[in-house]
């Protein structure tokens, strides 16, 4: 099964219109591209102990340069190497308070799972976020989904009853799973 990391990878690396536009409307195909590997460049600092003020604001402007995918791939290996090993019960010092590595994780891997169907999307191709993935990300979000709509989630969209995990998913969390790239000039 793919993990959410290699949803997001195979979805960068799909990515060649970087001003194309995306189901996450706050986000064209590079600023999507940036937040994820802001998020993965974090990762290290956070696991190691470091706290929001620690790390500070060296990753809140543009951090993809010239060769956008080859800063993501250095940020996404350095996230998977810093998780290695790291126990559920570690505290990790997040923006809203000190959170078991376990949330974290989980936090990380709806974000790479979510933002990897729209940039996929984005790029005319389906993520393939398997249906085990898709299913675990939803359960474990949903208790938590509607305190984050208006600030992360836009309102969920509906989907017929017998919709796929992955259109679930990016439904509860406000995007259309139908959307499509439009067409440009």
């Amino acid at each position: 099964m793919a993990s959410a990391r290699e949803v997001a990878d195979r979805a960068a690396h799909r990515l060649h219109d970087w001003d194309a536009p995306t189901p996450c409307s706050d986000w064209d195909a590079r600023e999507l591209l940036n937040h994820l590997t802001a998020e993965q460049l974090w990762v290290p600092h956070l696991l190691a102990g470091e706290t929001v003020e620690q790390v500070g604001d060296r990753y809140d402007d543009d951090v993809l340069g010239d060769d956008p995918v080859a800063t993501w791939e250095r940020a996404n290996a350095a996230a998977a190497e810093a998780w290695a090993g790291v126990p559920d019960d570690r505290v990790v010092h997040l923006s809203f308070g000190d959170t078991p590595a376990a949330e974290y994780r989980w936090q990380m891997t709806m974000d790479l799972a979510v933002h990897g169907w729209d940039m996929a999307t984005a790029a005319g191709a389906d993520a393939g976020i398997p249906d085990e993935l898709a299913t675990a990300v939803l359960d474990h979000i949903a208790d938590d989904v509607e305190n984050w709509r208006g600030t992360i989630f836009a309102d969920a969209v509906d989907v017929p009853s017998g919709a796929s995990p992955q259109d679930r998913l990016v439904a509860l969390t406000g995007r259309d799973p139908g959307w499509k790239p439009p067409t440009r000039a």
